[in-house]
C-alpha cells in the first residue's frame, strides 16, 4: 500500500512539472526586446549597395560626360543634396533612418569648420561625396585655369579634411561649357551630374510631367527646409512607386 501511495505521489509530482513550464505567449521569440537595444534600420536595398549597376559615360576628348538621369526600367529614384549652407541637424538621423544614400555636392566654403557635420552623415549614412567647386561661382565662359582651380581645389580640400576625394561634380546653378568639362576631367572627375527634379519648401517640382520618373535624379538643398523637402521626396518617390538608391553605384 505504502508503495502505491509512494509511486503516485512521484507521478504526481512529475505531472505537475511538466506543467508548470513558461506561459505559451512568453516564449523566447516573443519576449520583449532588451531595455536599449538597437532599433530596426532602413529595410535591405533591391540589390547590394555599393556595387555598380552601370558605368559613367567615357570621358571623350578630355571632357567628362554629362548626366541628367540615369537610363533604368527598374524604379529607382536618386536624391542629391548641394551646397552645405545650414546644417540641420536632424539630417543625419533623417537621412540614416531612411536609407536614401543621396550625393552631397559640397562646397568647401560651407563645409570648413564643419567638417564633423559633414563626416558624420558620410560615416553613417552611405552618402558619397560630391564636388561643387569651393565658392558656387557661375563657371560658364570662365577660362579653363580659373574651372580647373574651383574644381580641383574642392576636391584637394575634402581629401585633406574629409579624407574623401570626391568623382561625381555638379556645376553651380548647372551651368557649364567646355571648359568645364574638361576641367571636371583634369580633376579626376568621372561625370558631371545635373538633375531631372528638385524639391523647395517642402515641394516636388518636375522638368517633365507631373510625377517622378525611373532614373530621376533630385535636386535638393541643405537649407532650412532641409526636413520639410527630404520628407517631400521620401514620400513622392513612395507616392510613384520609386525606391531612392545610390547614384555612385550607376555612375561607376
Amino acid at each position: 500500500m505504502a508503495k502505491r501511495w509512494l509511486a503516485a505521489a512521484v507521478a504526481g509530482l512529475l505531472l505537475l512539472s511538466a506543467c508548470s513550464g513558461p506561459d505559451s505567449d512568453q516564449s523566447p521569440e516573443q519576449a520583449n526586446p532588451a531595455p536599449g537595444a538597437a532599433k530596426p534600420g532602413p529595410p535591405p536595398g533591391p540589390y547590394p549597395f555599393g556595387t555598380v549597376q552601370q558605368k559613367a559615360p567615357a570621358i571623350q576628348d578630355g571632357k567628362v560626360g554629362v548626366v541628367r538621369r540615369i537610363q533604368t526600367d527598374k524604379p529607382y529614384v536618386f536624391i542629391t543634396m548641394d551646397d552645405g549652407a545650414v546644417k540641420d541637424p536632424s539630417a543625419p538621423s533623417l537621412i540614416q533612418q531612411s536609407g536614401g544614400h543621396p550625393v552631397l555636392f559640397l562646397n568647401n566654403r560651407y563645409v570648413k569648420g564643419h567638417e564633423a557635420y559633414f563626416k558624420s552623415i558620410l560615416d553613417s549614412t552611405g552618402a558619397v561625396l560630391g564636388d561643387h567647386t569651393v565658392n558656387h561661382p557661375n563657371l560658364k565662359g570662365k577660362p579653363l585655369d580659373f574651372q580647373k582651380k574651383e574644381i580641383c581645389d574642392d576636391a584637394d580640400d575634402f581629401q585633406k579634411s574629409l579624407g574623401v576625394r570626391p568623382t561625381l561634380f555638379r556645376p553651380p546653378f548647372g551651368n557649364y561649357d567646355q571648359n568645364t568639362l574638361k576641367a571636371a576631367a583634369m580633376c579626376g572627375m568621372r561625370a558631371t551630374v545635373l538633375w531631372t527634379a528638385s524639391v523647395n519648401d517642402g515641394v516636388v517640382q518636375f522638368q517633365v510631367g507631373d510625377k517622378l520618373r525611373p532614373g530621376d535624379i533630385v535636386l535638393m538643398h541643405f537649407r532650412k527646409t532641409f526636413k520639410e523637402d527630404y520628407e517631400a521626396f521620401l514620400a513622392r518617390a513612395k507616392q510613384d512607386g520609386l525606391t531612392p538608391v545610390p547614384l555612385a553605384d550607376f555612375l561607376g
